[in-house]
Order: C-alpha cells, then sequence, then structure tokens
C-alpha cells in the first residue's frame, strides 16, 4: 500500500499538488501503521527490505515530484526554477535512495536514525504545501533535504504515543487541510519542524526497536 500510494502521489500531483500532498500523508500514516503492526506481532527477515524498497517511492521520488509540479505550475516552463526543481528533485531521490540503504544495513535495530528519515522529509514537504508555503521555498526546503538525510545527525524513534499523536494530525490535515485557514497542516508541520530541529539534542532515547 505505502509503495502504491508513491505512485499515486506522482499521479494526483499531473492534476492537483494538494491532492498529492493529501495521497503522500496517507502513505506516511500507512508507513507508520506497518511499523506498529511488525513490532506488535513480529516481521519477517524480508520486511525490512521491503519497507526501505517501499518508501522509495511514497518518500523519495512521489516529494520530489510534488515539489517539481508546485514549482511548475507557479512558473513558465523554460524558469531556471523549474530546472532547479529537476536538479534538487533528482538530487533528492538520489539521496532518499542512500538514506534507505543505511538505515537497513545500520539503523534497523537501532533507537535511532542517522540523517533525517525520509518519512519526516515527505511529511514537510507535504504539510508545507498544505499549510500555504510558496513553491520556492518548498524547492529550498527539498535541496535542504537532501544533505540533512545523508548527514549524521542522530533522530531518536518517536515514541509509541508520540507517533500516534503524530498520526491523528496526518490524519486531520489530509481529511480536512482547509479548515480555520489551514490550520490543521500548519500544525503537522509545527510538529515536524519541532522534531526535526530540536530532537537530535532534547528527545528522549527509547531502549530501541524490538
Amino acid at each position: 500500500m505505502n509503495a502504491g500510494l508513491g505512485f499515486a502521489a506522482v499521479a494526483a500531483a499531473t492534476v492537483s499538488v494538494a491532492l498529492a500532498a493529501r495521497v503522500l500523508l496517507l502513505a506516511a500514516i500507512v508507513d507508520a501503521i506497518d511499523g506498529l503492526l511488525a513490532r506488535r506481532y513480529g516481521g519477517t527477515p524480508v520486511g525490512e527490505y521491503l519497507d526501505s524498497l517501499a518508501d522509495v517511492a511514497s518518500f523519495g521520488v512521489a516529494p520530489a515530484a510534488l515539489v517539481f509540479a508546485a514549482v511548475a505550475d507557479a512558473n513558465p516552463a523554460k524558469s531556471p526554477l523549474v530546472l532547479a526543481s529537476v536538479v534538487a528533485g533528482a538530487l533528492f531521490v538520489a539521496a532518499a535512495v542512500v538514506r534507505l540503504g543505511l538505515y537497513t544495513a545500520y539503523d534497523t535495530g537501532r533507537a535511532e536514525t542517522r540523517g533525517v528519515q525520509t518519512t519526516l522529509a515527505g511529511t514537510i514537504l507535504a504539510a508545507g504545501l498544505l499549510a500555504g508555503a510558496t513553491p520556492l521555498a518548498l524547492l529550498v526546503a527539498l535541496a535542504a533535504f537532501v544533505a540533512l538525510m545523508v548527514s549524521r545527525i542522530p533522530y531518536p524513534d518517536l515514541r509509541p504515543a508520540h507517533a500516534l499523536a503524530m498520526g491523528v494530525v496526518q490524519a486531520l490535515a489530509l481529511l480536512a487541510p482547509n479548515v480555520a485557514g489551514h490550520a490543521l497542516p500548519r500544525l503537522l508541520l509545527a510538529f515536524a519542524l519541532t522534531y526535526l530541529l530540536l530532537a537530535p539534542r532534547f528527545y528522549p532515547r527509547t531502549e530501541g526497536k524490538p
């Protein structure tokens, strides 16, 4: 479902970038449910590889396509910003593949991930678009995530209660993105940015993945 939603988000971006962002948030929720089920009932040796392969589609290709579509919609076809979005998008996908490969090889059994998680990057970009961020701001964020995803910055795993709360906000943001002046996507964006900026130093570590 996660990988299929990644394709659906890319297809939706050709029609409506807002719809694509909502599909991307749904992919993030499905990805979280998958992890919760694996922790509750146990996984298989192939599961961790399938998870990362699916994430390439939903949190590598889809966010890059989302930002490209947003920039292309707001600028002439020959604009330097459109070309920049293609280059940044290609680099973003490459960095996401590296991030997911490193995660599968080194971080699967640990209580933290080195480098910004692809899911977090995709969530911030989707929430930012729904919250009213300009295409230029999304492009700058996309380019910044290229470096952040392959950095060595440690990001602790969210505790189950916090992950559930984030999932609820994600669900509300995708179901009602325009309520009260985009309040729900802005709340999701605030939560995600707070984790991005503060978690490496201040978020408590867990015991590790079971």
